[in-house]
């Protein structure tokens, strides 16, 4: 090997740009988790389209939280400044916030139709998101 090799190896390799298709891609097994949920919100709710669908919607809300976080995190990554907690956290609230409020706002509009199905839809999706995004991660603790 010779000594320029060598410094050429120590220094860190830019970080790929962040791209709204490459998070979409990432989370292909969420996407793919979102789709069975909401094929299964219209079979538990036994043909009322309108409460599966709305129970699909609060899924779809769940997953674009998921995708939008992959996404900052790329962005954080990415990043030549480091990104502070604050702001990630001020991401992370305005994000949550913005989805909470789309929640509750198709909720209360369709209340009658059964709009209580977007925030099942919505809970359910990010539970079960959760739990498979915490298995490897356990898998990976208990490893080492």
């Amino acid at each position: 090997m010779k000594p320029h090799d060598a410094d050429q190896q120590d220094q860190p390799t830019p970080a790929e740009p962040a791209s709204f298709g490459r998070a979409v891609l990432n989370q292909r097994r969420a996407v793919v988790l979102a789709l069975v949920l909401a094929t299964g919100a219209f079979w538990v709710t036994f043909g009322d389209w309108q409460m599966g669908a709305l129970a699909a919607a609060g899924i779809a809300l769940g997953l674009i939280n998921h995708i939008l976080t992959e996404y900052a995190i790329q962005k954080a990554i990415a990043a030549e400044d480091p990104v502070t907690r604050n702001a990630y956290a001020r991401s992370s609230l305005i994000r949550l916030g913005v989805i909470s409020l789309a929640a509750f706002t198709l909720a209360t509009v369709f209340w009658a139709q059964g709009g209580i199905g977007v925030l099942f839809g919505l809970a359910i999706f990010h539970l079960i998101a959760l739990t498979l995004t915490a298995i490897p991660l356990l898998r990976e603790v208990r490893n080492s």
